[in-house]
């Protein structure tokens, strides 16, 4: 039904206290996507940042959040910019969740969260009143409400200012999670590729430590099984459990080499 209200599922479950797993699609394929769903993760994480189609390309971007319809899978897209023009674009498209890369400073944060609102913190936010996908061409009721409640705008937590600034980020209202990224704080921190370096290590868990304090969601990448339970233990409510390279690695060199133990 047109009209019907949209619900935000990796947003519902990690306002319950829950714990939200996802996989990073790095081929940016509806077919991947519909089929992640289908398998049963809460997200598909696509990361335009570091790869994939343009996010300013409305209809590919609309064929893969058509997928994620499809199978009833939340979509978790990196934006390649803190633009809050972009931000704006990606929600009007039918994004619900978006996230930040490489962010310095609060007011940075709150620019992009404020561009996501239509009421922001009590005041009028910035966010364009249109017919767009979103709002199914104008037939959706309510659509002013529910994309208030529905969205969620996080940021990445991967340089040095944004460690340093992170008592003031995790400030910025409606701020929807942090997600920390241990690779690039590693090269943040002049130890590129060492994210277990004492020092990166230092900089993930005073983020980690200081969000789970301020009550902000905190997302961020498993390293194996027994990592996932040990973040998930540790308050972390959104983590990537792998990507579709990785898994087809795994899977594919496990064949090649059992073919090769029978030559």
């Amino acid at each position: 039904m047109p009209n019907a209200e949209p619900t935000n599922q990796l947003r519902e479950r990690v306002e319950d206290g829950g714990v939200a797993v996802g996989v990073l699609d790095s081929t940016y394929s509806p077919t991947l996507v519909e089929f992640y769903g289908d398998l049963g993760v809460d997200f598909v994480w696509l990361d335009f940042e570091h790869g994939g189609p343009d996010p300013w390309d409305g209809p590919t971007v609309e064929n893969l959040l058509r997928a994620a319809d499809r199978s009833d899978v939340e979509l978790l897209v990196r934006l390649p910019d803190t633009d809050p023009t972009l931000v704006r674009k990606a929600l009007d498209l039918g994004v619900r969740n978006v996230f930040l890369p490489r962010v310095e400073t609060a007011a940075e944060v709150e620019a992009a969260v404020k561009s996501a609102r239509f009421e922001y913190d009590g005041d009028p936010g910035n966010r364009g009143l249109g017919s767009p996908r979103a709002r199914r061409w104008g037939l959706r009721e309510n659509y002013v409400a529910v994309e208030d409640r529905e969205t969620m705008v996080g940021t990445t937590i991967e340089t040095r200012e944004a460690v340093e600034n992170i008592d003031e980020i995790l400030s910025v209202p409606e701020l929807g999670f942090v997600f920390l990224g241990p690779l690039d704080l590693s090269v943040a921190y002049g130890h590129p590729g060492e994210f277990d370096h004492p020092e990166v290590q230092e900089a993930v868990e005073t983020v980690r430590a200081a969000a789970v304090d301020a009550g902000v969601p905190v997302g961020g990448l498993a390293f194996g099984m027994d990592d996932a339970a040990a973040k998930a233990a540790d308050g972390y409510q959104i983590l990537n459990l792998g990507s579709t390279t990785g898994a087809l690695k795994e899977v594919v060199t496990g064949w090649l080499d059992e073919f090769g133990a029978r030559e």
